[in-house]
């Protein structure tokens, strides 16, 4: 037995993203790693990141390479995870969640799986190298693709390394050789790196950190005197070349270079003809150029204005590292982009000439969010995988080719960071990292509780609440004159492209509305629909024909040949209809169904009838399938707890072709096509239940039996289904106690609730405007909505903090939220400190706003954020905070620091309170003022001692009417007269104590409180 762990919501953090051509030659492409999933996402021209398929690899993506055969089309990926093997992968088109295909799969059959309609990751190759589970010496944690496709080595945290060369059979199909290992003891790989040489022996490049040094002096046995020497001795760090020789089939370490101690990362320059080849070494403070006999180029990385230490001298404490970066590259240019800790991105070039570098060249480009990774599209996109919060989707404004040069070898330069002015941010994916804190409590009384929970980092920290369902966003909403029973939108021609037509149906009349720029209500003469009767069902048929299903007949509307009526025989009415494109059928009362179609004239003729000989519950009929005349099946629920499914071929006209048995009474049924395996389309037959239940069967296309019957429990009310349209695919609306949409995503059949209320009727709507939406109806109202991120199984509302959030409690009676933030040591300068607090202050008002607060609660909120936001504060106005903290500083401070900070306090004082009174009179006022204050400890002392002599009196007299009580209970079997006694003596006190406490209560409430201003 095999067990996997699936989580209900995708991981949003990203660990690592990789740019290329996956699917076609042409297509501009991201691969993501959320941790145990790889996600495909595609740029659309307007600049939304949609995505095209995902795939749980039930390990750990550790990282993430792409490679391309020479004189191949597309890219190929391979996965470094903790599987203990190198994974190849090929991504087809389309959006299949993906199946594996075996080792020995070859590119003619990922042909052929992308052909019949099977899309995703397909796996081309898996080779064994080590155990599973990420191991220091395991393989795994870095891998790197020789740029010309021919080689990939798979590096360990330390010593190993493993070499494969890659290359195609006969047949085209890629290959893969056994590993070359490229061992070397005691070393520690800090990155791995493909070294552009053209077609020249694969070489990469490895940081390595070797520690034998260190492991020998500990090995020694040294004096206690000499830890010291034994702490201080160095740790070198080379950048080594390892060739793969293709002739010898082996790998050699070719030549090796020392580096600073503190290099971390290593990026590849392109090589021959675009550039000189060779590696760039991010180091602290550093960039260094490295080559094989080439001379080392260094220049120093500029610092941001501020980004200082706290030493002797306030200058050079606090290093500047790289973490991540992204490399762009055409005809004849290429240049980097470089991410610094703190979110700046540097813009970095090369001066060469015939393959000599003379200079690195570093602009500051622009500030974005600290990113994992980052790639740069062909497209002019620039995508950011934060480390915490959204990741983000830019486009380029311009190249930053203007700004000024910042690099020197010498000293550092600094820099004043801007908004963004070469890029323009087009789309984000939500992110809900890191979670700080997290509760479920069902705050909004739904069905399902919520999660609440605390995320994100500094100014981007925010309270969320997690619904279980699809976010809505409603377009438009309308009172209606009545409430309604039923709402359709149709087209009125088989070409048009939108729906013109709204039709409300109430309990005695219809309405027809028109959708155009304005929502107009349109006249029986202009429509043709008969406004008197309530609708049964509305649709378009034909190529430019109208049915309206009413209680007593149809109508058909035709553009060319007028209006034409068929009326129910006898006394008997229509109580349930369906239709499609060329299908009109309905259950008259008594259990008879007669079934319409269109001729080759375009007109309704009979074509078949049943007598059932019951009541019937629910009808329906599929649509038409492309490259037929009419639907093969209907679908017949009758109140005997059957549903019944009928042939409409005309050979044998309302034939029974099966049969399923149900537990309650069939309330609606509904036919949709859901894509199977293979591509393949199933049918497939929704009975929604009277008990809240959902049962989905698949419907045999030829046969029209029914088999794989499934079953879900969606609400306690009876289930409404509606056909509509999703992605340019069927899908089905369930109404129980809440909005369910069933749906296929990515290759899988998905179902999942809709955040919004619950709605009585509803179907599909297409305009200019929303070109897959909803309309419904609730109460008495009219919504058209659409449904927003389809993949997520979440939706949240956010409500901003003013610094990260740690830890929160809810009050269950009022759904109160406190909320604690704080932040150590941050180095924010976007934001002065007062308006960073003030800042704080107001997010925090937003978020009692948001939950309801009060405003006493409120402004606690508000005050706690404030003075979490002291210490920022404090870093950005040393002067004025100095001041505000001398006030609050301990006794235990120097003298001389106590005068410095009272000439402060002077300062400060002369400085902002000074001119507000610079009127004579005003001064004099405010001398009589100071005069009467120190006239008031006097009559201070008097008001407490007053206050403290009946507060006395009070309680003793409280004492007393105790006492008398308990001595009246203890005597009120013994002696009357005693009792009696004890019993008045005990009201007497009583009153007296409420005397003095009324005496207390006027004291300080009204005296002390009011007449103190």
């Amino acid at each position: 037995m095999h067990l996997y762990d699936l989580t209900v919501q995708k991981s949003s953090a990203i660990t690592t993203c990789i740019y290329g051509n996956f699917t076609s030659a042409k297509a501009q492409e991201i691969l993501v790693a959320r941790n145990g999933l790889l996600e495909l996402l595609r740029p659309d021209d307007g600049g939304k990141l949609r995505s095209i398929c995902q795939q749980q690899v039930f390990g750990v993506v550790r990282s993430l390479a792409p490679f391309r055969l020479t004189g191949g089309q597309r890219d190929y990926v391979v996965v470094g995870s903790d599987s203990g093997r190198v994974t190849i992968l090929q991504i087809d088109g389309g959006s299949s969640s993906g199946s594996s295909a075996s080792s020995s799969s070859s590119s003619e059959q990922s042909e052929k799986q992308h052909s019949s309609g099977e899309a995703g990751f397909h796996k081309i190759h898996e080779e064994t190298f080590g155990r599973s589970g990420c191991r220091r010496i395991v393989p795994g944690q870095y891998v790197a693709a020789d740029p010309k496709g021919r080689a990939v080595m798979v590096a360990a945290l330390e010593k190993q390394k493993l070499v494969y060369i890659l290359n195609r059979d006969s047949a085209a199909r890629l290959t893969i050789s056994s590993p070359l290992e490229a061992h070397r003891s005691h070393m520690i790989i800090v990155d791995v790196a493909g070294v552009d040489v053209g077609f020249e022996n694969p070489l990469f490049a490895v940081l390595e950190v070797d520690y034998n040094p260190a492991d020998r002096a500990d090995r020694t046995q040294l004096p206690a005197d000499q830890k010291e020497a034994r702490a201080s001795v160095p740790i070198p760090a080379y950048v080594a070349f390892y060739e793969l020789d293709l002739g010898l089939n082996h790998v050699v370490r070719k030549w090796a270079s020392q580096v600073p101690r503190t290099a971390n990362r290593l990026i590849t320059v392109p090589g021959a003809p675009d550039g000189p080849g060779g590696v760039l070494v991010c180091a602290e403070n550093l960039l260094v150029y490295k080559n094989q006999d080439h001379p080392d180029v260094v220049v120093r990385l500029p610092r941001r204005e501020g980004f200082d230490g706290d030493g002797a001298d306030g200058k050079d404490q606090r290093g500047v590292l790289i973490v991540s970066h992204t490399t762009h590259t055409q005809r004849g240019m290429f240049f980097f982009l470089l991410q610094t800790e703190l979110g700046d991105l540097l813009k970095v070039t090369l001066k060469n000439h015939d393959g000599v570098v003379s200079a690195i060249c570093v602009q500051y480009f622009d500030t974005v969010p600290v990113a994992n990774s980052m790639a740069v599209l062909r497209t002019g996109f620039l995508f950011v995988a934060a480390e915490f919060g959204p990741h983000r989707l830019y486009q380029f404004q311009s190249l930053g080719d203007d700004a000024p040069q910042l690099g020197s070898a010498e000293g550092y330069v600094y820099y004043e960071p801007h908004s963004l002015e070469n890029l323009l941010e087009t789309d984000s994916l939500g992110s809900v990292a890191p979670i700080t804190s997290a509760l479920v409590a069902d705050i909004l009384h739904e069905e399902t509780p919520q999660i609440l929970m605390l995320s994100g980092r500094g100014h981007e920290g925010a309270l969320r609440i997690l619904r279980h369902g699809i976010s809505v966003s409603e377009l438009a909403t309308t009172d209606l004159p009545d409430k309604p029973s039923a709402i359709w939108s149709v087209r009125k021609t088989r070409s048009d492209d939108f729906d013109q037509y709204i039709v409300v149906s109430f309990a005695a009349s219809s309405m027809v509305l028109s959708i155009g720029e304005t929502v107009e209500d349109v006249p029986e003469q202009v429509c043709g629909f008969s406004l008197q009767n309530p609708t049964i069902d509305v649709q378009q048929i034909g190529d430019d024909g109208l049915v309206q299903i009413y209680p007593t007949g149809i109508r058909h509307i035709s553009s060319n040949k007028g209006i034409s009526e068929w009326r129910a025989p006898g006394k008997r009415t229509i109580k349930y209809a369906t239709s499609n494109e060329a299908q009109v059928i309905v259950a008259l009362t008594g259990g008879d169904v007669i079934c319409f179609e269109l001729d080759d004239t375009s007109q309704l003729v009979e074509v078949g009838k049943k007598e059932f000989g019951q009541e019937l519950s629910c009808i329906e009929v599929g649509r038409v399938p492309e490259g037929r005349r009419r639907a093969r099946f209907l679908a017949v629920g009758a109140w005997d707890n059957t549903v019944r499914v009928f042939s409409l071929d005309p050979s044998d006209i309302l034939q029974q072709v099966g049969l399923q048995a149900v537990a309650a009474l069939p309330q609606s049924l509904c036919i949709v096509d859901m894509p199977g395996k293979g591509g393949s389309i199933t049918l497939q037959l929704n009975i929604g239940l009277k008990n809240g239940v959902l049962l989905r069967t698949v419907l045999d296309q030829v046969t029209g039996s029914l088999s794989d019957t499934r079953r879900r429990f969606l609400g306690a009310l009876p289930i409404q289904l509606f056909r509509v349209q999703v992605q340019s695919r069927q899908a089905m609306l369930a109404i129980s106690s809440r909005t369910w949409l069933c749906f296929n995503y990515q290759g899988s059949y998905t179902m999942r609730p809709l955040s919004y209320e619950r709605l009585s009727y509803t179907g599909p709507f297409s305009s200019q405007q929303c070109l897959e939406g909803f309309v419904g109806i609730t109460d008495d109202s009219l919504r058209i909505f659409t449904a927003e991120h389809l993949g997520e199984t979440f939706n949240h509302v956010s409500v901003p903090l003013g610094h990260t959030p740690r830890q929160f409690v809810l009050c269950p009676q009022t759904n109160y939220a406190a909320i604690i933030e704080t932040d150590h040591n941050p180095f924010v300068v976007d934001l002065p400190a007062a308006s960073k607090a003030a800042g704080a202050g107001g997010a925090a008002a937003a978020a009692a706003d948001s939950m309801d607060l009060s405003s006493d609660d409120a402004s606690a909120a508000a005050s706690a954020s404030s003075a979490a936001a002291q210490p920022a504060a404090a870093k950005q106005k040393p002067k004025k905070a100095s001041a505000e903290s001398d006030s609050e500083s301990d006794e235990s401070e120097d003298d001389e620091d106590d005068e410095d900070e009272e000439e402060s306090l002077e300062d400060l004082s002369s400085s902002e309170e000074l001119p507000l009174s610079e009127d004579p009179e005003e001064q004099e006022a405010a001398s009589s003022a100071s005069d009467s204050e120190d006239d008031e400890p006097e009559s201070d002392m008097v008001s407490d001692f007053l206050f403290f002599l009946f507060f006395l009196l009070a309680f003793l007299f409280f004492l007393l009417a105790f006492l008398f009580f308990l001595l009246a209970s203890a005597s009120c079997v013994s002696c009357s007269r005693v009792f009696l006694f004890c019993l008045a003596a005990s009201f007497l006190a009583f009153f007296f104590f409420l005397m003095a406490a009324s005496f207390l209560f006027f004291w300080y409430f009204l005296f002390l409180r009011f007449f103190s201003f």
